[in-house]
């Protein structure tokens, strides 16, 4: 199987935001009397008789919260993206989240499947319903959204207490003073054509958290292709990258002649960022902020 690399996982989840439209749904088994009801983020009423006991995650960010909530047990599937907590590496993966493998994950036998907001994924909430599978949309776009998730979560696991606490200090994480802006950012997510990361990614989000500022802060989008052109005038101090490990190496196209026109490409002002960490909104925001901190102050 190819193996993609977190830039193109992360893009990915960005087309399926993009792609993303409300609707609403009720979506209550005939004679099913429901314990548990929740409205999930695409408006959809979804009841649960009983807490959900074998989860199907199909979210880096659900199968974290799952595990921070203390229900990493009831984890029976995962994406072949959800790498943590480590122990989430044991659970067998149905594939990916965009357009799951409904066969796939049918196979787990669960009785609550969670999948981030998008079209595709409306689509394959309504086909689990008719096999009979209850599942949950749900936003994942920013710090607040994730807070939400953990309280719904932890209302369909039994675990309401833990996720009203990971909620509280996700909202504590945002309400936090943050530092005046002292380095100007720009979020590379690919390079041919240049894809950069504008206002409504949580990775802007991130780096006014952390004292930077993102350089395509304007652009309302989560992502926007631009000219490198584009990019050289907004003449960021840093480019940002997500990579395997905050060690791996600079990008392939931080050598090409034409990148070079960027003021912060010549002179390798580069902050690689390990994606399990940076790649998706989470319990780890905190760590995130200060880790972003970190390395912006370190810069020369």
């Amino acid at each position: 199987m190819e193996r993609r690399s977190p830039l193109r996982t992360h893009l990915a989840v960005v087309v399926a935001i993009l792609a993303a439209c409300r609707g609403s749904e009720h979506v209550r088994p005939p004679g099913r009397v429901a314990a548990l009801t929740v409205t999930d983020d695409a408006g959809r009423t979804v009841a649960l008789a009983r807490p959900a006991r074998r989860v199907v995650s199909l979210s880096p960010t659900v199968t974290e919260l799952l595990f921070a909530l203390g229900a990493g047990d009831r984890v029976v599937g995962r994406t072949t993206w959800c790498d943590y907590p480590p122990a989430a590496r044991a659970v067998p993966s149905v594939g990916d989240g965009l357009n799951p493998n409904i066969e796939a994950v049918s196979a787990r036998r669960p009785d609550l499947v969670v999948l981030y907001r998008s079209t595709l994924n409306e689509t394959a909430a309504r086909q689990l319903e008719r096999l009979g599978v209850d599942a949950v949309v749900l936003r994942q776009d920013r710090l607040e959204d994730v807070a939400r998730g953990a309280r719904l979560l932890g209302r369909l696991t039994d675990r309401a207490a833990a996720g009203d606490s990971i909620a509280r200090f996700l909202d504590s994480v945002l309400a936090a003073p943050r530092p005046a802006p002292h380095a100007r950012l720009a979020f590379v997510a690919w390079d041919n054509p240049p894809m950069v990361i504008g206002a409504a990614s949580y990775l802007d989000e991130l780096a006014r958290m952390a004292g930077g500022s993102n350089a395509f802060g304007d652009i309302g989008a989560p992502s926007a292709t631009v000219s490198l052109e584009t990019i050289a005038t907004r003449d960021p101090d840093a480019i940002v990258v997500l990579a395997d490990s905050a060690r791996a190496p600079l990008p392939a196209y931080a050598s090409r002649p034409e990148w070079r026109t960027i003021r912060a490409v010549r002179e390798r002002r580069f902050v690689v960022l390990p994606g399990s960490l940076f790649g998706r909104p989470g319990p780890r925001a905190a760590e995130a902020v200060a880790e972003l901190r970190r390395r912006l102050e370190a810069l020369p």
